[in-house]
């Protein structure tokens, strides 16, 4: 199932983080728990992982731009259930 996953909030007054580093690329799979993706605030670094199995279809916002809260960031493929 395709799944746009959307920069989430991870502080009270956080409006956009910048994408400090990609774990995987597209056309990567990945397993529920994997690391996708480095957020940088100015008051915290964050591993964002995958919630379930898939495949990571397109990198919205590259490395180093900053993306606002519910940006899309990427397109994964999830496999729902696994």
């Amino acid at each position: 199932m395709k799944v746009n996953m959307k920069l989430a909030r991870v502080g009270m007054n956080m409006a956009e983080a910048t994408i400090a580093k990609w774990h995987k690329q597209p056309g990567e799979h990945f397993k529920a728990g994997d690391v996708l993706y480095e957020i940088e605030t100015d008051k915290v670094t964050q591993e964002v992982t995958a919630t379930s199995d898939g495949t990571l279809l397109e990198i919205k916002v590259p490395a180093g731009e900053i993306a606002e809260v519910g940006a899309t960031v990427c397109v994964v493929d999830a496999q729902l259930g696994s």
